[in-house]
């Protein structure tokens, strides 16, 4: 599959485990991982990060597959979900950025068709997420200042 704004095509990368139930070497119970992911969710972590720190420090390789429910669920069961989806949140934050920096540079040509692909990107993904109501049908992106309006 190619790639959005590119010519290239992607390349494999690492997969999850096959297998989708917890490992035998994995200590750690429900309840120790869901106190876990909200203690992370009230330090202001998003649920990727929650996950990485999971694995990378405490040795939790798949919360789905030792809790049964994904990072988000557990976090919107106990009201820490994010108002905007994480992908949409980063999107927006980055062209604001390039916007920051284009006020700066103000020949920077690449820059200014960078932001167009961000922006881009930003409407598709806003469009997919009203479809899929996971955003309000009346949610709209701002991209001269970078900021979203709800009516």
């Amino acid at each position: 599959m190619a790639r959005m704004h590119n010519k290239r095509k992607g390349i494999a990368s690492s997969l999850i485990p096959f297998k989708r139930n917890a490992p035998e070497w994995s200590n750690k119970n429900i309840q120790e991982i869901n106190s876990l992911v909200l203690k992370l969710a009230k330090k202001g972590l998003v649920p990727s990060q929650i996950g990485v720190y999971l694995r990378d420090c405490k040795g939790i390789p798949q919360v789905k597959n030792i809790t049964g429910t994904k990072i988000l669920r557990i976090l919107k069961i106990n009201g820490f979900a994010p108002e905007l989806p994480e992908d949409l949140f980063f999107l927006i934050k980055k062209s604001i950025n390039v916007r920051k920096h284009l006020e700066r540079n103000k020949k920077d040509k690449d820059s200014k068709f960078r932001l167009i692909l961000v922006e881009s990107k930003i409407h598709r993904i806003i469009r997919y997420y009203k479809k899929k109501k996971q955003i309000s049908s009346n949610w709209k992106f701002e991209s001269s200042s970078g900021s979203s309006i709800k009516k």
